[in-house]
């Protein structure tokens, strides 16, 4: 899964090895140059070699006292940087590390500064040289180190003060100086042929139960694979290699008490611990784990971690190939408008060959500056894939590791690392800095007195706006559209045109013309799919559409009473759902929604009833009156109702008196069928008299009107009744 990013065009082999050698820089000490020999691990959680990080030892003043030093203890608060430069220790001339013994027992001897920058004293012992590094005695073997010494990290330049171990208080990396031995390994010698009696030729394959290593004749002649032998597995030769040196998983020990092997993790000093460690020492109160179960569990989040940035390494793979792509295209792309600007001008009388010389420079220049822009953006992105490519490689080294102790000692710098490099392929990293088109024509119709002032216009239409998905949405019968031009488009704009369809299939119409990049539609029909586009224009014409958004819109209606729309002395409560008034009059108030096709129902329960009065219930147009009854007007269809009986009303035309009234507490419901054109009233669940009215059509607004002595509350969204079967003239008929 990790190797996504390796080229798939080579073979495995040799894009294992490119793989490889990708991963050699992090296998290099940052002084020594080398490969890491003997690694410890700073308490910043780089690495360094033994002997370098002996190197690169100074010694601060005599005058500090030991308390202070020890009190300093291996891990200096945030690694404050020391401030040596006041110590006039140092020459600024020199440059360049010393070898071993690297240090020095008065303050006042001259130290070195190496090209990253740490200083370092000049050796008190015979200096070696150079490519003899790693010929160094071992660290036994070497001088002690002074007391007050401190280190400087070569990567981060954290100082640091040492305790009275020196260095032998960094734990030392196992795991990386096992990947690092395992990499020299690989690029070892080619292995030969055991069974081969003269002139051995090169192993192909190893059996894994046999140990033997076969050359392809040799591997046919003795190992065929038949038999008790066709159960063998044969691996490649440097895999063998590997599986056959591999040795046991060692025990560590603990650096503080050397006799005791690790067998915990302490989780807030995030370090392998003994038992006496949790018994005597400072981790005594701390929250500890098995060290097993934490290996484990560091394991997965480095390789969750990697999931992320092989995604971003494949990514950048991607992005390198269209960015090669796309210098061929510009190259391609500027022959062709180098050709076409010679034609036009050549076509021209003298006075215009003084101006091609000039535009042709002009193209050669824009010619130019987008290849440099995107090479110089294939180098950077190149060496970044390198790095992760890297980085990657190593961490897979280390996951195969069987140290849980050495494993855990640098998991947690690695999986940082990881983030951190996947982080910085996040939004805009993958994105080219240049387009590959030039956005430019020649205008050849001015006349010959304005030939000295002949330059390129854009006389190019807007590309096709992008739809911004995320921020499109629907509610209820709303819809809200956002889009933007392409991201690498330079062709100014002017305005949108944004166009939907009726909902029903049929043709596109505009619903919004203007400079605006968002719009929302209100209005639509519910239960509907609608299908919406956008194009751009400028002085030059029209541009082309968008990509066709389909949209929903809901299947029932939630919706509350309107303050915007309702009389004055309406007063509401209850996130708009609950309403009464304020005057002995009727007073008339409605929905926030409009329907005008499909199957909708609603209900309102009369919270308080009082003397007697008689509400209307119905629906409205929006221009409805709203200082008397409901359905006094020809803008409404309603049912008043008091405590007796109820009434059907519109236009002040009283019909349909039926039994039946209502009190606190009842429920009074509203059908309105588009695809039958009805209008039926429910009072408790029951049907109201018969059909109210019929031949409904057009836009309706939910509406009552009521006077201080009702309140009533509305409930939306509910299903039709169990009595009423809707009808199949319109195919789009929902419920609400």
């Amino acid at each position: 899964m990790f190797l996504r990013a390796a080229d798939e065009a080579l073979p495995p082999q040799p894009r294992a090895a490119a793989a490889m050698e990708e991963m050699e820089e992090e296998l290099k000490c940052p002084v020594c140059g080398s490969f890491y020999r003997e690694p410890i691990i700073l308490p910043c959680s780089h690495n360094i070699c033994l002997a370098c990080a002996r190197n690169i030892l100074v010694q601060t003043p005599e005058a500090e006292s030991p308390q202070s030093s020890r009190a300093s203890g291996s891990a200096v608060s945030d690694y404050d940087y020391l401030d040596l430069d006041k110590m006039s220790l140092y020459s600024e001339s020199d440059s360049g590390y010393g070898s071993y013994g690297g240090f020095v027992s008065a303050p006042t001897t001259p130290c070195q500064k190496s090209p990253n920058g740490v200083r370092v004293f000049p050796p008190t012992v015979p200096q070696p040289a150079p490519q003899q590094h790693l010929l160094l005695p071992h660290p036994a073997s070497l001088p002690p180190i002074p007391r007050n010494s401190c280190i400087t990290c070569p990567q981060c330049h954290r100082s640091l003060i040492l305790d009275d171990r020196g260095l032998r208080g960094f734990p030392k990396n196992r795991v990386l100086e096992g990947v690092v031995d395992r990499y020299q390994q690989s690029k070892a010698a080619a292995l030969k042929c055991q069974l081969c009696e003269k002139s051995p030729k090169e192993a192909t394959a190893m059996c894994e139960q046999c140990d033997v290593f076969y050359c392809d004749p040799c591997r046919l002649r003795c190992h065929p694979p038949r038999g008790p032998l066709a159960k063998h597995r044969l691996v490649p030769p440097a895999q063998g290699r590997i599986s056959r040196r591999a040795s046991p998983r060692k025990i560590s020990t603990c650096t503080e008490h050397e006799l005791e092997n690790l067998s915990m993790y302490c989780v807030q000093c995030k370090m392998p611990v003994c038992y006496q460690c949790l018994e005597e020492g400072k981790h005594g109160t701390h929250e500890v784990k098995a060290l097993g179960a934490m290996w484990k569990l560091h394991k997965g989040q480095l390789s969750q971690a990697l999931n992320g940035l092989s995604d971003r390494a494949t990514e950048a793979k991607e992005f390198l190939v269209q960015l090669r792509n796309m210098v061929q295209h510009i190259q391609e792309n500027g022959v062709e408008f180098e050709a076409c600007l010679v034609a036009q001008c050549d076509a021209l009388i003298d006075a215009l060959n003084r101006r091609k010389a000039q535009l042709l420079a002009q193209v050669t220049k824009e010619h130019e500056h987008k290849l440099k822009v995107v090479r110089d953006q294939i180098s950077h992105c190149t060496v970044k894939l390198r790095q992760t490519t890297g980085l990657m490689e190593y961490c897979l080294e280390v996951i195969k590791e069987n140290d849980p102790s050495g494993f855990l000692q640098i998991s947690d710098a690695l999986i940082r690392r990881v983030h951190m490099t996947e982080s910085q392929w996040g939004k805009g990293t993958l994105t080219p800095r240049m387009t590959s088109d030039f956005d430019l024509t020649l205008d050849s119709g001015p006349l010959l007195q304005t030939i000295h002032q002949l330059d390129f216009v854009q006389m190019k239409v807007p590309a096709a706006p992008m739809l911004q998905l995320e921020e499109c949405c629907t509610q209820n019968n709303s819809a809200t559209l956002s889009w933007k031009q392409p991201p690498l488009s330079t062709i100014a704009v002017e305005g949108y045109i944004l166009e939907l369809d009726d909902g029903n299939g049929g043709p596109f119409r505009e619903v919004y013309v203007g400079p605006e990049t968002i719009c929302t539609v209100d209005g639509l029909h519910f239960n509907s799919t609608y299908k919406s586009r956008v194009k751009a224009f400028n002085a030059s014409g029209v541009g082309q559409y968008s990509k066709t958004l389909i949209m929903q819109t809901s299947e029932v209606a939630w919706f509350t009473f309107d303050p915007a729309s309702a009389h004055p002395d309406i007063v509401f409560s209850n996130d708009n759902l609950t309403v009464s008034c304020s005057s002995y009059d009727d007073r008339v108030v409605m929905g926030s929604a409009a329907f005008s096709r499909g199957v909708h129902y609603w209900e309102m329960t009369v919270d308080r009833y009082d003397n007697h009065p008689d509400p209307a219930f119905g629906v409205a147009r929006g221009d409805v009156l709203k200082d008397v009854m409901l359905g006094k007007d020809d803008k409404a269809w309603a049912m008043y109702v008091d405590n007796n009986r109820s009434w059907f009303m519109h236009n002040n035309s009283h019909t349909n008196r039926t039994d039946g009234g209502i009190t606190k507490g009842s429920t009074i419901g509203v059908l309105l069928d588009f695809s039958r054109g009805l209008l039926i009233f429910l009072i408790n669940d029951e049907q109201q008299g018969p059909v109210a009215f019929e031949s409904l059509e057009g836009t309706y607004y939910p509406a009552i009107s009521l006077n201080r002595n009702v309140q009533v509350t509305l409930h939306t969204g509910l299903p039709i009744p169990d009595f009423y079967t809707p009808g199949e003239a319109d195919p789009t008929s929902s419920v609400c």
